[in-house]
């Protein structure tokens, strides 16, 4: 893979973007796309319709949200890569943006050449639920079920190279347990194989599991993270339980063609960064397990080339290798 640093790479495109004042007072002009590499119904899905309404009023034009799942998030990301570099086509992704590159010998675009990051959304732990009769109610009892019935607990997750599923291989390493990965192609249809009792268990984020753990449907083990959830305090983190290298957690950022001039990048993000920080947006994005972020191109950039490191040595250790 092309591994040129994000800075190299910004300062190349600057020499032919257009003047920063310039780019930033003609963008936008029409409606701005912003496609989501993943079905309705999980994380992603969630945030971008949350904060959807407040950007197109400080933008000025309609955010038009489209779902363009398949192939481990590739085909939405291929679509924003391969798109005019003038900012009205957008790319909001989670983790994977930092996993598909280990993931996938043959990507039909390379990240760090073809895509430009733009900001920070947000930052959730990952729970761990289970079906209602699945007998553990506990991570010790999780890891003794799973020790006394090798091969025969299974996991589901949004797809191959998805936060969901690597948490679901960082346990299988950790806790020292053989589990059966199942991949869905999103979060949503695999939160709807747990609750049809198709699959036994699934890491997930907050705002696709609550409703569910609330109502009884599924039960909740732990969160990854420090701290517990302030949105489910009652549920334990896996530090407390015993397994403190469960460090996982998801990332949300949206990502733009990499030839787009830097300037429509720093105007989405202070307006992202304003509606985040709106009181009813931060209560409603908190309330879902959320931690809202925002900020800047440069900073976002930081963070994926850290999780683009961090990934890597769990992928080859966990042998996934989606193509």
């Amino acid at each position: 893979m092309h591994r040129r640093t994000l800075g190299a790479a910004a300062a190349a495109l600057a020499l032919g973007a257009l003047p920063r004042p310039a780019a930033a007072q003609q963008w936008p002009s029409r409606p701005v796309r912003v496609v989501l590499p993943v079905p309705p119904g999980g994380g992603t899905d969630i945030l971008a319709r949350i904060v959807q309404p407040h950007l197109q009023e400080r933008l000025g034009q309609p955010v038009l949200v489209e779902n363009r799942a398949g192939g481990g998030m590739t085909i939405g990301t291929n679509i924003v890569a391969k798109a005019e570099p003038e900012g009205h086509t957008m790319l909001m992704i989670d983790t994977a943006i930092a996993v598909n590159p280990h993931l996938y010998r043959n990507l039909p675009y390379d990240t760090q050449r073809d895509l430009q990051p733009v900001v920070l959304a947000a930052t959730a732990p990952v729970i761990l639920v289970t079906a209602p009769n699945f007998p553990p109610n506990s991570v010790p009892e999780l890891l003794a079920y799973a020790r006394a019935n090798p091969g025969r607990v299974n996991f589901a997750s949004g797809g191959n190279g998805t936060s969901t599923h690597l948490s679901g291989e960082l346990l299988r390493h950790v806790g020292e347990i053989d589990i059966v990965h199942v991949p869905y192609q999103g979060t949503g249809p695999g939160v709807a194989a747990l609750l049809g009792g198709h699959t036994q268990m699934m890491f997930a984020g907050i705002s696709s599991t609550r409703p569910h753990v609330e109502a009884g449907r599924l039960k909740a083990i732990a969160v990854t993270g420090e701290a517990r959830s302030g949105s489910m305090p009652t549920v334990p983190t896996f530090a407390e339980a015993g397994l403190p290298q469960m460090d996982a957690e998801t990332i949300w950022g949206f990502w733009v063609p990499a030839a787009t001039p830097a300037a429509i990048g720093e105007r989405f993000a202070r307006e992202l960064t304003a509606v985040l920080a709106m009181p009813s947006v931060k209560q409603r994005v908190e309330e879902l397990g959320f931690v809202p972020r925002g900020g800047t191109p440069a900073a976002y950039g930081a963070r994926f080339e850290a999780e683009l490191a961090k990934w890597g040595p769990i992928v080859r250790a966990a042998g996934v290798q989606a193509g």
